[in-house]
């Protein structure tokens, strides 16, 4: 390695490990900061300057309705929220019970992963390309990713970092510094299938830095959940199936979806199941594509529901669910007429600095 390299690395390392412990940065209200940024949104313009048109999909009417029963909470009042969903360019705002503000992003690809920011910008991957886009729906930072790869996982780190993990052959985790996208930190990621462009898509989806400082890594082809530490020495490696996201809890156990096998279960180091919400623990309510869960401050547990087994109505599945520790459902969400399809949900009245790695443990 090039000593200018290592010493990117080392500063990078140095920047990671002073903000997860001092916090600098965050901002002055440390019980629920990002309520005081949704008023930036509430007066947005209707269209921003590159926001393409709102897609055209299908809405429930009556007959969709018939006979689905009342669902627990207060629908869209439940939470202020951020959200986004796979096969529905769209980020949405929930604020006062409706739907506040969108940015809809060109065709193709899939907003896999979003947050919104301490001072109300919200950065996200459509797949090919990242964003950073204000209340006022002006694109502040954009990452273009090379030919052949992809990017499903991106999180900030502080307001001006943000880390990525760039599927391709081979997969790389940067983290950029936003104002000139060059690499503070470079790592190759190992990965079985050196060769074929077809397993590109499918390698990564949610990684994270954690409050530690290491970076735990969701193999979703490979079936395993790999974290490495400032050094990028492994240090954790366990087999798990379906592993589309993984988030490092405040009691060191490691919350992942289970995506298509519909499940989220928490884990301890040891790789032992210690709570879990399986496929047909919630009666009433169909489960079946669960990409990203969250555990929140109370220690209830939310987490999004995408698709339909059911080929005359896809609306009846419910997109998002909160659930106590003893699994009795508090809020499901069912609103197909204001919401896409649910791949991540962004709660606004939870404390913690989005971009403090590890302050929101989802």
């Amino acid at each position: 390695m090039k000593p200018q390299s290592r010493s990117l690395e080392i500063l990078a390392t140095a920047l990671l490990l002073t903000f997860c412990i001092s916090g600098k940065g965050a901002t002055s209200d440390p019980e629920h900061p990002m309520l005081a940024v949704l008023e930036q949104f509430e007066n947005a313009p209707a269209t921003g300057p590159n926001e393409a048109p709102m897609p055209v999909r299908p809405l429930p009417d009556a007959t969709n309705l018939v006979g689905l029963a009342s669902l627990p909470g207060k629908g869209l009042a439940q939470h202020p929220f951020l959200y986004y969903g796979e096969g529905n360019n769209v980020l949405y705002v929930v604020n006062h019970g409706r739907v506040v503000w969108t940015y809809t992003f060109p065709k193709g690809g899939e907003i896999d992963d979003a947050w919104m920011l301490s001072n109300g910008h919200i950065i996200c991957t459509t797949q090919n390309h990242c964003y950073e886009v204000t209340p006022q729906k002006q694109i502040v930072w954009s990452y273009d990713c090379p030919t052949n790869t992809q990017i499903h996982a991106l999180q900030p780190i502080g307001l001006d970092q943000v880390m990525v993990v760039e599927n391709g052959l081979p997969p790389h985790l940067y983290i950029f510094n936003k104002k000139d996208n060059s690499k503070i930190l470079s790592r190759e990621l190992s990965v079985i299938n050196t060769s074929d462009p077809k397993s590109v898509h499918a390698q990564f989806r949610n990684c994270r830095v954690t409050e530690r400082g290491t970076y735990l890594l969701p193999y979703l082809t490979e079936r395993r959940i790999a974290e490495f530490d400032k050094d990028w020495k492994k240090i954790w490696d366990i087999p798990f199936e379906a592993c589309w996201s993984a988030v490092r809890l405040k009691n060191g156990n490691t919350l992942v979806p289970g995506d298509n096998r519909a499940f989220v279960r928490e884990l301890n180091p040891k790789g032992e199941v210690v709570w879990s919400i399986e496929k047909n623990d919630l009666p009433g309510i169909e489960l079946r594509g669960i990409q990203t869960a969250s555990r929140l401050d109370n220690g209830n547990t939310i987490f999004c529901n995408r698709g339909s087994n059911n080929p005359t109505n896809r609306f009846i599945v419910v997109q998002v669910i909160e659930v106590t520790a003893d699994k009795k459902v508090v809020w499901a969400l069912r609103d197909w007429n204001n919401l896409g399809s649910a791949t991540g949900i962004q709660l606004l009245d939870q404390p913690g600095i989005p971009e403090k790695p590890g302050d929101l443990k989802r």
